[in-house]
């Protein structure tokens, strides 16, 4: 059988000479190159890289990354594997017709990319290909909206030392209304108005379309779909921005580095349930008790290998 294309977007901000400022997020995706050409078989002309460096031709900014996972998809077909590694900050939102908070990352333009944009883009991709996600940022569970949960809610007690030199990787939804708000000078709550105000036909499918047209995108699918979410913690979690003796101190994001660590310690295949188990065990063992990575997905594809080409599918 030809084996299918591999394709991956690497994106990481740092927010450089901001307030919100991270320091490993760059360093996480860099690695994350490499192991995929190095271990994986990734061609280096299909990983793409956005890092908010000074200087970068393509900012990561929120339309440019979904540009960018558009165009991934649109040339996908059946046998291929996706990969979208994302570390930075994440946000939680208020939904507008619900109380249920929404999860978001933050581009280094805060234009937000929402669950029901990864939800839509899960949606296009065809079936027998794969999509795997890994984000790295705060409140990143359930960010594939309506997606399965495998590994989901950890019970396990959150108390405990927190380690040293490590930021939450979190953008609080106050202080993005705030600074929208000084954009845009509406006097409103609802965090869409300002993006849309802002970035226009680049703001999240969840803030543009009325609500009769986004329940068809987010409504709980019957069946199986090409989504794998590896998230760094739980929706209602923070993931850490961290500096790690063993890395000789260099800055890295908890749950990117421990994946790192599972694949430099196990060198055979593994499931994707298996990378998230060994992580968290990994986090648990740094006392990172804040932090319980997650898997979301369908049956099938917990137990698959993470970044290998998936079965064929029957005729």
């Amino acid at each position: 059988m030809e084996k299918g294309k591999k394709m991956a977007l690497l994106v990481g901000c740092n927010y450089p000479n901001t307030p919100n400022e991270l320091h490993g997020c760059h360093n996480d995706v860099l690695a994350m190159r490499e192991v995929l050409v190095a271990r994986f078989g990734f061609d280096p002309n299909h990983v793409e890289l956005l890092i908010d460096k000074p200087g970068s031709l393509i900012m990561p900014t929120g339309a440019n990354i979904m540009k960018a996972l558009s165009g991934m998809i649109d040339q996908a077909e059946p046998g291929d594997v996706l990969f979208f590694h994302y570390s930075g900050h994440g946000t939680l939102i208020e939904a507008r017709n619900s109380s249920k908070k929404e999860e978001a990352i933050v581009p280094c333009d805060f234009n937000l990319i929402t669950s029901v944009d990864f939800r839509q883009l899960v949606n296009r991709v065809p079936k027998g290909a794969t999509f795997t996600i890994l984000s790295d940022s705060c409140h990143s569970g359930g960010l594939i909206d309506k997606e399965t949960e495998q590994i989901g809610p950890s019970s396990n007690p959150r108390n405990g030392i927190t380690p040293p030199f490590c930021k939450p990787k979190e953008i609080p939804f106050e202080s993005l209304l705030q600074y929208f708000t000084s954009l845009t000078s509406k006097i409103s709550t609802d965090i869409g108005t300002h993006l849309v105000e802002v970035f226009g036909s680049d703001a999240s499918l969840m803030f543009r379309l009325p609500l009769h047209e986004l329940e068809p995108i987010s409504k709980p699918y019957l069946k199986p779909d090409e989504g794998i979410l590896l998230s760094g913690c739980q929706a209602n979690e923070t993931s850490a921005d961290v500096e790690i003796m063993e890395n000789g101190r260099k800055p890295c994001g908890a749950f990117s580095n421990a994946v790192q660590m599972v694949l430099k310690e196990k060198s055979g295949p593994l499931s994707n349930r298996e990378i998230v188990l060994m992580a968290r065990k990994i986090l648990m063992m740094k006392h990172f008790n804040h932090q319980h990575p997650c898997l979301y997905c369908s049956d099938e594809n917990a137990d698959a290998i993470f970044l290998s080409p998936p079965h064929k599918p029957s005729p």
